[in-house]
């Protein structure tokens, strides 16, 4: 197909993405600073690397979620010549789900019914799970070791976001914010999402269960929501 600049070129590579199907990982931001761009786009990865992924959108409609990936798309097309590009656009599409609950509807019995359904039904069979929206400021240890548990039970990658917000200074020891301080051991990936002059830059704290040593500097470019290099 020849997808594979668009994986080996990617600035994520750097979190060792698709290395363990089973790893868990945390996008972590104040309110608009640019979650739902990052996630997408490590879906997007996980899509060009042959993977099928299920995008949960907590509290947010099909529509808007599905815009996110046609921007983050098109910002893609316009930054590599990829041969054919309504085939990249086609094979998005056929490789991503968008399944939508309302925030007080979301929990692993009813995120597992759906998923068990379009698996036994072999309709879609995903390897990728991107949880956007999920309430960590209600939810207990037990409902994230819970939803834990479903997706090693399932052999799922899992990605997930969380708000912070600048008044509460609640940290866990490796630095991870309120209201993750105290199930931040939970991940093996955590990344937070800072704004330091003009950009958003990508402090990644643990990658893939070590903290992170690696000296690439990632930015999410604040016009496009691009991740950059550097």
């Amino acid at each position: 197909m020849g997808y594979e600049p668009l994986v080996t070129q990617n600035p994520l590579r750097v979190l060792k993405l698709g290395r363990d199907n089973k790893q868990l990982g945390l996008v972590m931001a104040r309110a608009g600073l640019g979650k739902t761009a990052l996630l997408v786009q490590i879906a997007l990865d996980a899509i060009l690397r042959g993977n099928q992924v299920i995008h949960v959108a907590i509290g947010e409609s099909i529509d808007k979620t599905r815009a996110w990936y046609d921007d983050i798309l098109q910002g893609i097309l316009e930054e590599h010549a990829v041969n054919r590009p309504h085939e990249l656009i086609e094979m998005v599409k056929r490789h991503r789900m968008i399944m939508t609950f309302k925030e007080s509807a979301f929990s692993r019995a009813r995120l597992e019914e759906r998923l068990n359904d379009l698996v036994l039904q072999d309709i879609f069979k995903p390897n990728c799970v991107v949880i956007d929206g999920f309430d960590f400021e209600n939810s207990g240890r037990e409902d994230l070791e819970d939803i834990k548990d479903l997706m090693e039970s399932m052999s799922l990658q899992a990605w997930f976001s969380a708000t912070c917000h600048r008044d509460d200074q609640r940290m866990s020891p490796a630095g991870v914010p309120a209201p993750c301080h105290e199930v931040d051991d939970l991940f093996d990936t955590v990344v937070l999402l800072k704004p330091e002059d003009g950009v958003i830059e990508l402090d990644i704290i643990r990658n893939q269960g070590e903290p992170d040593t690696t000296t690439s500097a990632l930015k999410l470019d604040p016009t496009t929501m691009m991740v950059k290099e550097g």
